[in-house]
């Protein structure tokens, strides 16, 4: 897919952030990627090009965006290289890859059960020649030694029972981003009523699409960026 056109695209998921010519080329590597894939697994049900950047590259790295609001000072900061993030479910990648993408010194792990789609996540790490990321074939259950600052959640089956292992998986100052329908709002926020939730922010270009932001510790508590 042609460079210029996902960057005009994407325009109104970043706000007046420009992105740069090797990430959109991996952007467009990432598509044709999913599109041959998908041939032979369900990975997406949407199929049209342009759809594919607005739903999912441009859901993702909106919040990819209100995650790491500052990307360009990232790669000189020793604190960002340790910053830990998983994509719980993470299915064809989104939003893990694409945050991945944005703030290319997190250490990134892909949480996916279903061996296909892993299967998938590695071929695209390897073609993308992503470092600093784990692909993890298993159930998000099963991993009980590791803790992250953030954890991503999107589109994702059994979300009622899904949403306390996401949280689990948080270190004690860390952040869940939940990418959901607002319809889904008011049960997040109960089953994590311990939780300390920011304003739920509208997705561009949705009708009901929201990027919702949580912690165990107050906002003004913690870090607001990794800086």
């Amino acid at each position: 897919m042609d460079a210029s056109r996902i960057a005009h695209l994407l325009e109104p998921f970043l706000e007046g952030n420009v992105l740069s010519k090797t990430q959109l080329e991996d952007i467009s590597t990432y598509i044709d990627i999913l599109q041959r894939w998908n041939t032979r697994i369900n990975l997406t049900a949407i199929r049209n090009p342009d759809e594919i950047v607005t739903r999912h590259f441009g859901e993702s790295l909106f919040a990819a965006r209100h995650l790491f609001p500052n990307p360009s000072a990232y790669s000189a900061s020793s604190a960002v290289k340790a910053f830990e993030v998983a994509d719980l479910g993470s299915g064809a990648g989104f939003p893990g890859i694409p945050i991945k993408l944005w703030a290319p010194e997190i250490s990134l792990t892909l949480i996916e059960s279903n061996h296909k789609k892993a299967t998938f996540l590695r071929e695209l790490a390897r073609a993308l020649t992503l470092t600093n990321i784990n692909i993890q074939n298993t159930r998000a259950e099963s991993i009980i030694n590791k803790k992250f600052d953030v954890v991503t959640l999107r589109a994702v089956e059994h979300f009622e029972s899904t949403l306390p292992i996401a949280a689990s998986l948080l270190k004690p100052n860390g952040r869940i981003a939940l990418l959901i329908g607002s319809s889904q709002l008011p049960t997040a926020q109960a089953i994590l009523a311990s939780f300390y939730w920011r304003e739920p922010v509208a997705i561009p270009a949705s009708d009901s699409r929201v990027l919702l932001l949580g912690s165990f510790t107050p906002w003004l508590d913690q870090r607001e960026s990794t800086q």
